[in-house]
């Protein structure tokens, strides 16, 4: 039998390039590519939302039960949440989000620059009846419930059971519950229902959040259901990154609306995005 000799200067050597290897690495993912994304919403779409969730959601898989499952993100968006936020305080659990998208893991909630155009649109409003298409972790439905005036509240649909689990944590978390109702379901399903189902007439704020392709569909069929007045706000999310050119080209160009473009950021990045706020001057 042969005997296989390694030389220790060849193995030094491996090695070393093995650690070199590894630190560019390392360097790359946590600084160059990061800085890089800043400035681009697709690469800051592909590299935050794709690329890093997936690698966080593969080491960090639990193994519960399959009813008991939930996407590993969320969890760790409410945990940020139950450490640092206090029990009852709106503004604590959305300053526990914003901080740990900003610099633990990002998540596409509306965020803190854009939340505060949000927070403006709302106070100006003054809404009773308020939709939220799309719940997502339930930031911006805390946003917006915690500046509502009393007996007002805030019917918010999210499609994914999984993302209403923690979102229905956080919104108990922030004290806010009363004057939240979260529903889960498609929004093409839920629109045509709502009068029956809640009794609301029409809204006064709608917050598009949700499926891009969808905000020009239900907008329309807010219309068709009458769930839409003379003087509704309709405030969309989202609007150039990662975009809604057919949902922006109909509220700009219709003789229905009266529309502006709050210009800002992609969520805790450099990368243009920005709100589409639209007031509705009648039939």
């Amino acid at each position: 039998m042969t005997a296989i000799f390694v030389c220790p200067r060849m193995l030094l050597s491996l090695l070393s390039g093995l650690i070199m290897g590894a630190a560019v690495l390392f360097v790359l993912y946590r600084w160059v590519i990061p800085t890089a994304v800043q400035y681009h919403g697709g690469l800051a779409l592909l590299w935050h939302d794709i690329i890093v969730e997936r690698a966080l959601d593969t080491l960090t898989r639990t193994s519960r039960p399959q009813e008991e499952k939930q996407l590993p993100w969320q969890q760790r968006i409410l945990k940020a949440v139950q450490r640092k936020a206090t029990v009852g305080d709106p503004q604590s659990v959305i300053t526990a989000i914003d901080h740990f998208c900003r610099h633990r893991e990002w998540a596409m909630n509306v965020g803190d620059e854009k939340g505060s155009i949000l927070d403006s649109v709302v106070s100006e409003v003054s809404p009773v009846t308020v939709l939220e298409l799309g719940t997502y972790c339930g930031y911006s439905t805390v946003r917006i419930a915690r500046l509502l005036p009393p007996g007002a509240c805030v019917i918010t649909l999210e499609f994914n059971p999984d993302y209403a689990a923690i979102a229905r944590q956080v919104i108990k978390w922030s004290g806010l519950e009363d004057k939240v109702q979260l529903v889960e379901g498609a929004s093409g399903d839920w629109i045509p229902w709502m009068k029956e189902h809640f009794g609301v007439q029409a809204f006064d704020l709608v917050f598009l959040d949700h499926w891009k392709e969808r905000y020009l569909p239900d907008t329309k069929l807010l219309e068709e259901c009458g769930l839409i007045q003379k003087g509704t706000v309709l405030l969309a999310d989202n609007v150039i990154c990662p975009g809604t050119p057919d949902y922006l080209e109909y509220v700009r160009n219709s003789p229905r609306y009266n529309s502006h473009y709050y210009r800002s950021h992609l969520e805790y990045t450099k990368a243009e995005d920005g709100l589409e706020k639209s007031v509705f001057l009648g039939y």
